[in-house]
């Protein structure tokens, strides 16, 4: 009996093939909860790479010190602020979806000042309840998913310890799998980490500012609660063009309302004139530093990316899309190459003949 395989070398290629793909679709399903762990644990490398470098390989310091010392910084600079504004914003979301009264009130004093009608205090009561449910999937809750959180943050926290402890290995993988030409790839990882930049620490400090700058100005003139319209005015802020005008404006407005004429004046004018323009100012000075990113991408990542990693989507998301940016410029540059390439070598080749037949008269 023979015991050659029944399979043409073209068949087990497509066979194998098969395979791969079928095995990482059953990885990448069951990592699907934790898939922002691997893409936040990316983004921190490239954050870090550079001052990882300078301590690693030119001050000659400690790797695993230095390893240890980029995570706790993570951990308590990065990551567990930015869980703190979720999770105060998430409560407070929670409280007015439980106690409309208040909304309701100021929806009533808007249209008052208005005269226009917005809608019935019914629908308005609906669309808070929903929006609290809303806010409960998309942002991380304590009560109800503490160890996914931890295993979330575990994990990348792990990953990104490998990455780094494992550098020399991790970057060879990526030149070897990578489907790039090797100057391609330094292309490549400086547009990545331009973009990484722009999306996570430019718009994490122009937020945070504009969150602090929104929070005290309704605390100065006297706005309930302005700590938590602080925090909104922070995740507002990620969001082109609208952001922070989503908040200061209706409680100026609100202010004007109630009788307040010198607190609503004061509320805009501080909105349009100093928290607007530091806004301007932050994106054009971060914009030189770190990179730029066009407003209809940030948004359309915005809308991409939160349904899929939740509140982390406001980074996720534009960075991601700014990636897939990237990579179709690079797919072009390289089909360009090549054409050239080949326009090159079938000159060579007529020329040749040319010579060819030349000598042959």
């Amino acid at each position: 009996m023979s015991s050659y395989p029944i399979y043409t070398p073209k068949q087990q290629r497509i066979l194998l093939i098969t395979s791969l793909l079928v095995l990482g679709g059953f990885i990448i399903a069951g990592l699907q909860g934790y898939v922002s762990a691997f893409f936040g644990a990316g983004i921190l490398y490239v954050i870090f790479r550079s001052p990882f470098y300078g301590l690693v390989y030119r001050k000659k310091w400690n790797r695993t010190l230095v390893i240890v010392g980029i995570i706790l910084f993570s951990l308590f600079a990065i990551i567990l602020p930015f869980l703190v504004l979720s999770f105060l914003l998430i409560d407070r979301i929670q409280y007015y979806s439980q106690h409309t009264d208040q909304i309701l009130g100021l929806v009533k004093q808007a249209e008052n000042l208005t005269n226009f009608k917005l809608t019935s205090q019914e629908n308005i009561r609906k669309i808070l309840q929903q929006g609290g449910t809303l806010a409960s999937r998309q942002l991380p809750s304590l009560a109800g998913g503490l160890l996914d959180f931890l295993v979330i943050i575990g994990l990348m926290l792990f990953t990104l310890y490998y990455m780094f402890s494992e550098e020399e290995t991790f970057q060879e993988g990526l030149r070897r799998y990578l489907p790039f030409k090797r100057d391609t790839m330094k292309d490549l990882g400086e547009q990545l980490r331009n973009n990484v930049n722009a999306n996570v620490l430019g718009q994490v400090i122009v937020s945070f500012v504009q969150g602090i700058l929104t929070g005290l100005t309704l605390w100065i003139f006297g706005v309930p609660d302005a700590a938590f319209w602080g925090t909104v005015a922070f995740f507002m802020s990620f969001i082109p063009v609208l952001g922070t005008p989503l908040v200061w404006a209706p409680a100026g407005l609100i202010q004007l309302s109630q009788g307040n004429t010198s607190q609503g004046v004061g509320i805009l004018l501080v909105g349009a004139i100093v928290i607007t323009n530091i806004d301007n100012l932050l994106r054009i000075t971060l914009a030189k530093r770190m990179g730029d990113v066009h407003p209809l991408v940030t948004l359309a990542g915005i809308v991409i990316g939160v349904p899929i990693f939740g509140i982390l989507g406001l980074v996720i998301g534009p960075t991601i899309l700014s990636f897939f940016i990237v990579l179709m410029q690079v797919f072009a540059n390289q089909n360009r190459e090549s054409r050239e390439e080949a326009e090159v070598d079938e000159a060579k080749v007529e020329t040749r003949a040319e010579v060819k037949a030349a000598k042959g008269v």
